[in-house]
């Protein structure tokens, strides 16, 4: 796919043999460009057929506005000399992949549903359909978060601890459940659906409220902890009401946030300890009894610094431990925590449970906030940190809002940031972002069961990479420039041959191969 002006555009010629379609690219005065989506008309990678052995496909995108630009290539059974050789080493077998994927929040249908028909039509299947980037994972919010126009919860009539009053709202039934149904439809497998809750009812809670400092009133066991653990069955009993079923379940969103006095916004403060203990008396035993005994629990769902220290405490107790199937980690203070010490480090005294990334956005720093429609940097942020994170044992890797308006909202407490996608509304139009690409760059290529394998390098190199071997015995090279210099390389897999390959500056590179 190719970034053309106006004129190149009335002179593209669809061949019948590689599927172009030509970007709408729009400037906003920042890094890179933007690629304009309709109803009618939106760049799209289509379906990517492995070529035949001894061919080798790559997929770019750059600063310099390349997206996804598909070149075959035949690899070579000679070394070309050149000086940085990568070595695909195939018995170094690490995690298998999950998925990659965004968040349906309120503020993301409501964007999404502001469009005519036809565009969010559009929309949809650029993340979801086998043209577009397929993603296959969605985390849902259990009811209102920061991204909600209002604040609410399933349960808010004062002590109900049998939850008769338990009532999926408007934001469910009208706006994301219709949404996902529709994503689902388009996806040419099951989405694997995650749900985070921001917050308790009021009522259940410390402090009264849904926002600020407050934990589950009492101690783990008691009443109030009970009724929190049923609250996540009634959810998923009345979304499977509505034919969707969930893969996993986080133990709640961001828990030392409700431990922050004058936190702004939907919080529920747990420790390690309360949380360890939450599950092994109250959430686990509710969900081993009910009918989603299989769904995955995921702990944390915090920020990774706090790691290895929490899983230690949770992990660490045998009572809790038998419910839990994986971790959760945020990305907004890795560069804090580096992820060898923290992701490695648990892998390695944890290896049975999977880590998974739960939330990323950028234009959350106050340093840089906000929408930039066109920014590389941040698509170069998400790419380093995506390669990072499944170089150290991460399986999956979930974007925050699938959509959001161009000031970055909706968002009751304006805490606005940037999203892959951004809705024009008045235009009836979305812009693909450069981050938008740097996921598909991830999500369509590495496929649900996709085994991380090692590679080498025979120098010192500004390339970061990271490779996988997908389940049909075919293998994928991801490679991210950061540096202002193209990069030559090569890629030596031994069966096959030498894959002779260029990364231009500020570019994100996939390479695909068949191995047999």
């Amino acid at each position: 796919v190719y970034v053309l002006t106006n004129a190149q555009q009335k002179e593209l010629l669809v061949s019948a043999r590689v599927y172009i379609i030509a970007i709408a690219a729009r400037t906003f005065g920042q890094s890179s460009t933007v690629c304009e989506c309709n109803a009618t008309h939106c760049d799209s990678v289509g379906l990517v057929r492995l070529p035949a052995v001894g061919n080798f496909l790559t997929f770019l995108s750059s600063q310099a506005g390349s997206r996804l630009q598909k070149e075959q290539a035949q690899v070579q059974r000679n070394s070309s000399g050149t000086a940085l050789r990568i070595t695909l080493v195939p018995m170094q077998k690490y995690q298998h992949v999950k998925g990659f994927g965004g968040a349906m929040t309120d503020a993301a249908a409501m964007n999404i549903l502001s469009l005519s028909d036809g565009t969010q039509d559009q929309l949809l299947r650029q993340y979801f359909s086998p043209e577009g980037i397929e993603y296959n994972v969605i985390r849902v919010p259990m009811a209102s978060c920061d991204f909600s126009t209002r604040l609410y919860t399933y349960a808010d009539s004062p002590n109900d601890y049998s939850l008769l009053n338990f009532s999926l709202r408007e934001e469910d039934v009208h706006m994301k459940i219709p949404l996902l149904q529709r994503a689902q439809a388009l996806s040419s497998r099951p989405l694997a659906l995650f749900a985070s809750a921001w917050s308790a009812p009021g009522w259940l809670k410390t402090n009264g409220a849904l926002i600020g400092k407050g934990s589950l009133k009492g101690k783990p066991g008691g009443k109030e902890h009970k009724t929190w653990a049923q609250y996540y069955i009634r959810f998923l009993d009345e979304y499977k009401k509505h034919n969707l079923s969930f893969w996993g379940l986080t133990t709640g969103n961001e828990p030392t946030a409700g431990k922050m006095t004058n936190y702004s916004f939907q919080a529920l403060g747990f420790t390690p300890e309360t949380q360890r203990d939450w599950i092994a008396l109250d959430l686990g035993p509710a969900l081993h009894s009910s009918p989603y005994a299989k769904t995955r629990l995921m702990i944390l769902d915090d920020q990774r610094l706090l790691l290895p220290y929490w899983a230690k405490v949770v992990l660490g107790d045998i009572h809790a431990a038998r419910y839990v199937h994986g971790i959760g980690v945020h990305w907004y203070w890795d560069h804090l925590a580096p992820a060898k010490i923290t992701l490695t480090t648990t892998h390695n005294l944890y290896p049975e449970y999977f880590l998974f990334g739960t939330e990323a956005c950028s234009g959350w720093n106050k340093l840089d906030p906000g929408v930039r429609l066109g920014s590389w940097e941040r698509a170069e942020a998400y790419a380093h940190d995506i390669i990072e994170d499944l170089n150290n044992y991460v399986s999956g890797w979930t974007d925050w809002n699938l959509a959001l308006n161009l000031e970055g909202g909706p968002n009751w407490v304006k805490n606005f940031v940037d999203s892959p996608i951004i809705v024009n509304q008045r235009s009836d139009v979305f812009y693909k972002q450069p981050a938008f690409y740097s996921m598909a760059h991830f999500s369509k290529f590495l496929w649900e069961g996709s085994q991380r394998v090692g590679v080498s390098v025979s120098q010192h190199t500004d390339l970061e990479s990271t490779a996988f071997i997908r389940p049909d015995g075919s293998a994928v090279l991801i490679v991210l420039n950061r540096s202002d210099a193209e990069v030559t390389f090569e890629l030596w897999d031994q069966p096959v041959g030498f894959l002779p390959a260029a990364a231009p500056p500020h570019s994100i590179l996939t390479l695909l191969w068949a191995r047999s």
